[in-house]
């Protein structure tokens, strides 16, 4: 029972719809840190310098009377607070992936259309040899 069952869960696990579900699901991660990384370590300090220094990930609206704190890690600490700038951080993380996917659904987009190009071009003409054996044929097949 239990090896028959082991066997069905193999099989699930194998099948290729799976499989591919789960390469995707690691692509993504690792795609999402670099993407992080790219909001976090390039665009924000871009953002940060041009605004005058400005960290969007420190700002925050406390909650609670008594947080008085300059930082949003010790805001935390001594209550409740609305991090406003981490939620505008990840809103601008999602616009970048959700752009860079866009891109590259065009280009594969593109590419697809570009090949179905390709295969629906009219096949080249028979040389004009194979166009007289054929006529030469269809004579002797009516005689």
């Amino acid at each position: 029972m239990l090896s028959k069952t082991l066997r069905e869960f193999r099989d699930f696990a194998m099948r290729g719809n799976v499989v591919d579900l789960a390469i995707g699901v690691i692509i993504g991660v690792a795609f999402g840190k670099i993407v992080n990384s790219l909001v976090d370590d390039i665009i924000m300090p871009i953002i940060g310098a041009v605004t005058g220094g400005l960290d969007f990930t420190n700002y925050f609206t406390p909650l609670a009377a008594h947080v008085t704190a300059n930082s949003l890690v010790e805001a935390r600490r001594q209550g409740a607070v609305l991090a406003w700038g981490s939620f505008l951080t990840v809103v601008v993380n999602f616009l970048i992936v959700a752009f860079v996917l866009f891109l590259a659904v065009r280009g594969i987009t593109v590419l697809r259309k570009g090949a179905l190009r390709e295969d629906e071009k009219p096949a080249a003409p028979p040389p004009r040899q194979e166009v007289l054996l054929e006529e030469i044929r269809d004579l002797l097949a009516r005689r």
